[in-house]
């Protein structure tokens, strides 16, 4: 009857776990850190249970006197740190252990950058970073979609793409874990200046993040037709100065050349009919970027 009954608590610890774990959601990338409260249980040796906090070091020290480092580790992890330090150091032969996160020391995650309400936002347990992003705000018209994330303790940088496509989005999010920082940097913009419908500075942040000379004019509503584009000219920075070089913009319209992508800070210019010295106007058009409008592309 001792056997059977000894089976059944064995088979309820093991559903207990699975059930519990599956509750928090405590996936492997959420981490235990100083300061965080974990419960400590032992199957078949219920007064060994206790709530510890992780010391500042990352440690915790056992009913039985035994010192276990735990932070940085997941909490599967960290069972197996307690039941090897038993173990070894003669306290229990076969040691069964479950750990549980029942706090975070870290109740906020932190939002960097190009969003509308930067800084920290109070969570307690792991957030899709599709809903780290909405408490931050959202992003702002000038931001990257190219996020990164800095895991908590182990300074993991995980990168990660915000799609337009929404389906995307949601299909390729990641989880946001207490104490995590997101940094949404700025986008690069380029700028289209001379005769064009809508001249002005436009961010990279069409879903690729790539951007070309013909999706740049085209989203500037085009050339007008007093536009000369055979003698379009491309600004590029080099060693901190712009190089211009000649653009042949009517031929990649007309399909003879293939499109080029474009670089952070290009300037394209696309000079008036009624203006000669088209070289001299192209490098007018560097002192013309600092009052450009930017448009969000």
């Amino acid at each position: 009857m001792a056997l059977k009954s000894k089976w059944f608590l064995l088979s309820v610890f093991a559903v207990q776990l699975m059930l519990v774990g599956s509750l928090l959601g405590q996936e492997e990338s959420l981490l235990i850190g100083p300061g965080d409260v974990i419960h400590i249980s032992f199957f078949d040796t219920p007064e060994l249970e206790q709530h510890v906090h992780v010391t500042d070091a990352g440690d915790v020290t056992l009913l039985l006197g035994a010192k276990v480092h735990v932070a940085n580790l997941t909490p599967a992890q960290a069972a197996a740190s307690i039941e090897e330090a038993l173990r070894n150091g003669g306290f229990m032969n076969h040691p069964k252990a479950s750990v549980l996160v029942e706090a975070y020391a870290t109740e906020s995650v932190y939002v960097l950058g190009e969003v509308r309400s930067p800084g920290p936002h109070a969570v307690g347990t792991p957030q899709s970073v599709l809903s780290v992003l909405s408490m931050s705000g959202g992003l702002t018209e000038l931001a990257d979609r190219k996020v990164l994330i800095e895991r908590r303790g182990t300074k993991e940088k995980v990168p990660y793409f915000l799609s337009n496509n929404a389906d995307t989005a949601v299909d390729s999010e990641i989880k946001i874990n207490p104490g995590d920082t997101i940094i949404v940097p700025r986008a690069g913009i380029v700028y289209v200046l001379g005769d064009v419908a809508k001249p002005g500075g436009y961010t990279m942040t069409n879903n690729d993040g790539q951007l070309t000379v013909l999706q740049l004019v085209s989203r500037s509503g085009g050339t007008n037709h007093s536009a000369v584009p055979s003698h379009a000219r491309l600004m590029r920075k080099k060693d901190g100065a712009y190089v211009e070089m000649p653009l042949p913009l009517s031929a990649m319209q007309k399909g003879n050349l293939a499109d080029l992508p474009l670089q952070p800070d290009d300037i394209v210019w696309v000079p008036f009919s009624y203006l000669r010295n088209f070289g001299t106007q192209a490098a007018a058009a560097v002192g013309e970027v600092g009052s450009a409008a930017v448009y969000k592309f």
